[in-house]
């Protein structure tokens, strides 16, 4: 009596899915929870405005992805529930040529800005003297508002 069922492992492709799903299975966050988070903090946009955690994603549809100093701008290209490793998480998306050149140039503004700090931290006669010239800059602003012109 028993009916022969024959059930195949493959599911039908997805057509949309969460947008804080999608984020942790392309590995943009550690988290779903930091995913969630980024979304209410008004990091993630899609046509220019921001989404909510419960958008639906679907093949084709641009995201803007602001990660610390870096924004992406990706476009979707695949829909997957499971967090695979790095290469799986890369066929999921296609960062744009523009968005690579933005990202280029920001990071070479930045490590120009950066050339000015020192190597190293101040050793404790730079920081006697850091202390000196500013205790003399002080005092002599306190000396010339805090003396009387009255005779």
């Amino acid at each position: 009596m028993s009916k022969n069922h024959h059930q195949t492992s493959e599911k039908p492709a997805l057509e949309s899915m969460r947008i804080d799903k999608w984020l942790w299975a392309a590995r943009f966050f550690k988290t779903r929870s930091i995913a969630k988070n980024a979304i209410e903090g008004g990091k993630v946009h899609h046509q220019s405005e921001r989404v909510k955690v419960s958008k639906d994603v679907r093949i084709g549809m641009e995201l803007v992805i602001q990660q610390g100093f870096d924004k992406k701008t990706v476009l979707i290209k695949a829909l997957s529930e499971i967090r695979g490793g790095a290469p799986q998480a890369q066929l999921l998306y296609e960062e744009t040529k523009a968005s690579i050149e933005r990202r280029e140039h920001t990071y070479a503004q930045r490590k120009l800005h950066n050339l000015a700090r020192p190597d190293h931290r101040p050793s404790k006669k730079d920081r006697r003297e850091i202390y000196k010239f500013q205790h003399e800059n002080n005092s002599f602003q306190h000396d010339v508002w805090s003396h009387d012109d009255n005779p």
